[in-house]
């Protein structure tokens, strides 16, 4: 981190604040992000034609538009986060290895403020939905490494080295 680095959602007395945008000019702005849902091998044996089917419905499928809806409400959720009309929100959720699957949400907006914190809760509540719908199957699920993996179109573009 840099010297210059501060807090941006703090004001001059140190009390939290909303971040002014109101002078930024709109650009187009697109965030992606990752959580890893480890299910197990058992869990994941009942994987079918790309999608876990339960009495609950098709987990995967539910969890993506879990995904897209909790980035719609990303501001409700996190204080200080601005409202944002999404251009678009994309998430997928794809098997990795044996034991585990890969949810990635892309969220996109033309504003003046970044998309990271819609990516970011639409694959935070993708991952809770895999949870809570395959619970009853084990507790032992362990939702791990959710992180931003690139954004673009703001004061600062990202990209993830891993």
């Amino acid at each position: 981190m840099s010297d210059s680095a501060k807090l941006t959602h703090l004001n001059d007395a140190g009390q939290p604040a909303m971040v002014d945008v109101g002078a930024k000019q709109p650009t187009r702005r697109v965030a992606r992000a990752r959580s890893r849902v480890v299910l197990g091998p058992e869990i994941m044996a009942l994987v079918k034609e790309g999608d876990l089917p339960t009495r609950k419905g098709p987990v995967f499928q539910t969890a993506i538009l879990a995904g897209i809806m909790g980035a719609k409400r990303t501001s409700e959720l996190i204080p200080l986060c601005h409202p944002l009309g999404l251009d678009n929100c994309q998430v997928t959720i794809e098997v990795d290895g044996p034991d585990a699957v890969l949810i990635e949400c892309t969220a996109t907006v033309t504003g003046k403020t970044g998309v990271e914190m819609e990516a970011l809760t639409g694959a935070s509540v993708a991952a809770l939905t895999i949870y809570d719908m395959c619970k009853a199957l084990s507790h032992d699920i362990l939702i791990q490494e959710t992180r931003l993996i690139s954004k673009t179109g703001g004061k600062q573009d990202f990209h993830h080295a891993g």
